[in-house]
């Protein structure tokens, strides 16, 4: 564990002096969040008629308790469009990080004389995954806890965040967001591996948000509604796939790999 936390130092010393990197955990987070109070705002300040109440699909009034009024229910469905993102922030930042990380690695060899050392490769990657994912999953909750703040100060009371705190959106931006993140980095690493430029590994791992956002244009169209049972089955697939994403991971990142390819 001692390995594990020097080599996550060391990690974070070394991206963190990368101001892209930096901008990528502080900016984005509170870019989305300021974006859904901006609507929040919107939507409590134009009143349930003029944002059309009454077209309001079936499957999204579900979202919606017996007894809710008008005005909570649509900016309740409407931010329930929108909370998706806190699931796609944690998968963003960590392939930023981990991109530039490991091509770094590579391009001044550190990678070698630090397998010299008594430690194990499981270690190294096991160091290079929590730098990458912890960063963006405390970005991404310090985001959603200023969103839960703002919530409550813009509608002038807990209804519109109580109806939000599901248990299907706890378990999506607790659960199933950090299980991502790992995904994620993961496939940032593979891809990190065979190149040499980080912005093209940022680009190529980009490319594991894709259903996300499939995810999320269903959410919004209203043709899938996010529940806990669907959070739950999506965060045991996510956690089987990182498994095995993570064991393919550690035999690419094999000690006769990077002595005798990694030039």
């Amino acid at each position: 564990m001692e390995k594990i936390k020097v080599i996550i130092k060391k990690e974070w010393a070394e991206v963190f002096k990368n101001k892209m990197v930096v901008s990528v955990i502080v900016i984005m987070p509170l870019l989305f969040t300021a974006m859904m109070l901006g609507f929040l705002y919107i939507f409590s300040s134009s009143g349930p008629a003029s944002v059309g109440l009454d077209s309001l699909p079936e499957e999204m009034a579900m979202i919606c308790k017996e007894g809710t009024d008008p005005a909570d229910c649509v900016m309740t469905t409407m931010m329930n469009q929108f909370l998706i993102l806190y699931i796609l922030v944690p998968m963003i930042i960590p392939v930023n990080i981990a991109a530039y990380s490991v091509v770094g690695e590579k391009t001044r060899h550190s990678l070698e004389p630090l397998l010299a050392t008594p430690i194990t490769v499981t270690e190294l990657l096991v160091g290079k995954m929590l730098a990458a994912v912890i960063p963006a999953v405390l970005a991404t909750w310090a985001g959603f806890v200023i969103f839960g703040i703002g919530t409550v100060i813009i509608t002038g009371g807990f209804s519109v965040l109580l109806a939000i705190l599901d248990v299907g959106w706890l378990t999506a931006i607790l659960l199933l967001g950090p299980l991502l993140a790992l995904l994620a980095v993961s496939f940032a690493l593979i891809i990190s591996s065979k190149v040499n430029d980080p912005r093209v590994a940022e680009q190529i791992s980009s490319l594991i948000i894709l259903p996300v956002l499939l995810l999320m244009f269903g959410q919004i169209t209203g043709v899938l509604v996010f529940s806990s049972m669907l959070a739950l089955l999506l965060s045991l697939v996510v956690l089987i796939i990182d498994v095995v994403v993570v064991y393919f991971c550690v035999q690419l990142f094999a000690r006769e790999t990077i002595l005798t390819k990694w030039k």
